[in-house]
């Protein structure tokens, strides 16, 4: 059986720990390899690898950082088919939605080839009497991302791209689940010309987290994952006295007006609810219709829809979603099932029994629709992670608004309408990070920043965009006056301008 180990120094290393994860292949069920689980010590020995090569990289200059990026982003181009079918084997996402993982990453890497734009400082000639004054952005030293397993490409490569662009060396600490493309994404960018030691990965649980938080080298920490999770990590690296960006969990509402065009409305709602088996943090898990109208053309459309998804193996093209990630999620992902029809919401469609035939160990689930939930049910409260939709229905524009807003979870939502005083009225008043006027997932483009609001996001800084460049850089800012301008005499009054 293939055993994974670390990516340190410019090559895979084998873990000292004796403790392994196991890294199934979710469409047959069977295990398919083994991950090294670090200890705190081969933690310290990666940042001190990562430590003594930065200062060289960060030295280099921003172009020639650019350069590299540029010739990673082709080395992937070259290895698109085979990164995501490594992909899919691990997550269990189709073929197709892989290549999609993947091609966000590389965005915000093609966004980040401007480096040497975005890392330019101020300048102001004549700030005082002979006085210029002049900022420069520079590198933080070490930083680390703790990522999660259901975009192995994307957010390592959000959390990399950037840090990398300015001057950090970087620590990844991947989900244990499916580690085999960061290890190759970090082989590529050695092949890419990035010096040895820039780009680290080092698998483990909580242990090798805890010695990440606790480094005294590593300046910052960005992760992705759920609320409990992010919140923890965000208050211990704060008090261990890193910057900190740690994104958590969602409950991503839809918001269906009466003047809708449903047929586009229940296009949008399948994808973004049930594609990828609903394992994503941007999945839209509750739609609200306003008016029991709407609510009941909704469910007229959308039943069969539900019904007829077509759920395969990763390899199969022609499949709506895959397998979940391992058997522990998807018994939890049943559970919450389970206690949705306890709590009394009607479950009109059932995925729970499905089978794939010639695949029956495999981790597969069908999708499933509640109608009638409420917001005191746990089903509506909290983040299932699955491919379950709830239909909570509204009896005015208000009460949809207010259901959003009053929502613990900001990360993401949507309004379908089409009428223009609604969608704007939404977009201005929603209490939710990103906002999707007709677009069922706004995830946005790479040079804009993406992060939620409320228990979606701990942190003053968003991902990717021009927050990326402010959270792995310091500002320092000089005032400069030469000898010619320097009056005779002590001075012991504060400078003004005056």
């Amino acid at each position: 059986m293939r055993t994974i180990g670390h990516f340190v120094g410019g090559k895979e290393v084998a873990g000292t720990s004796g403790r392994f994860g196991d890294v199934f292949l979710p469409m047959t069920g069977e295990v398919q390899a083994r991950v090294a689980l670090a200890t705190t010590a081969e933690v310290r020995a990666v940042v001190e690898n990562a430590k003594a090569a930065q200062a060289a990289w960060g030295a280099t200059n921003p172009q020639r950082r650019a350069r590299v990026l540029m010739k990673f982003l082709e080395l992937v181009h070259r290895e698109y088919d085979s990164l995501a079918d490594l992909l899919a084997r691990e997550h269990g996402k189709t073929v197709v939605d892989a290549k999609g993982d993947i091609q966000r990453g590389l965005e915000v890497v093609e966004a980040m080839i401007g480096i040497p734009h975005m890392m330019k400082g101020e300048y102001t000639d004549g700030a005082g009497p002979a006085i210029d004054m002049f900022s420069m952005r520079q590198p933080l030293g070490v930083v680390a991302g703790i990522t999660p397993f259901n975009f192995p490409a994307m957010i390592p490569l959000w959390k990399a791209g950037p840090a990398i662009a300015c001057g950090n060396a970087f620590v990844l600490k991947p989900s244990e689940r499916d580690p085999s493309v960061p290890m190759r994404l970090a082989e590529l960018f050695l092949e890419a010309g990035l010096p040895p030691g820039i780009f680290n990965v080092v698998n483990g649980d909580k242990e090798a987290v805890d010695a990440i938080l606790d480094d005294p080298d590593i300046q910052a920490v960005g992760f992705v994952g759920s609320t409990p999770i992010a919140q923890y990590i965000y208050a211990r690296a704060a008090a261990s006295g890193k910057r900190a960006q740690c994104f958590g969990g969602a409950k991503n509402h839809m918001v269906i007006m009466p003047d809708a065009d449903m047929k586009q409305t229940v296009d949008a709602l399948i994808g973004a609810g049930y594609g990828s088996a609903g394992e994503r943090c941007m999945a839209i898990s509750v739609a609200v219709p306003v008016g029991d109208d709407t609510a009941d053309r909704l469910m007229r459309e959308l039943v069969p829809r539900v019904e007829s998804l077509k759920i395969g193996p990763s390899t199969d093209p022609s499949a709506d979603f895959g397998p979940m990630v391992t058997k522990a999620h998807l018994d939890k992902v049943k559970g919450y099932v389970d206690l949705g029809i306890e709590e009394g919401a009607t479950l009109v469609v059932d995925g729970r029994g499905f089978t794939m035939q010639g695949y029956e160990n495999g981790f597969y689930m069908g999708g499933c629709l509640f109608d009638n939930v409420t917001p005191d049910m746990r089903i509506y409260k909290e983040e299932i992670f699955g491919p379950v939709l709830s239909v909570v229905r509204a009896k005015t524009y208000e009460q949809a608004l207010k259901l959003t807003n009053d929502h613990e979870y900001g990360n993401g939502t949507a309004i379908f309408t089409r009428d223009g005083d609604a969608a704007r009225d939404f977009a201005s008043r929603v209490n939710v990070g990103m906002v999707g006027i007709n677009v069922p997932i706004p995830v946005p483009l790479a040079y804009y920043t993406f992060g939620g609001w409320k228990r979606s996001s701990f942190g003053d800084l968003n991902q990717h965009g021009p927050d990326a460049v402010r959270f792995y850089t310091k500002t320092k800012t000089v005032t400069a006056r030469w000898p010619s301008g320097i009056k005779d005499g002590a001075e012991f009054v504060i400078p003004t301008m005056k």
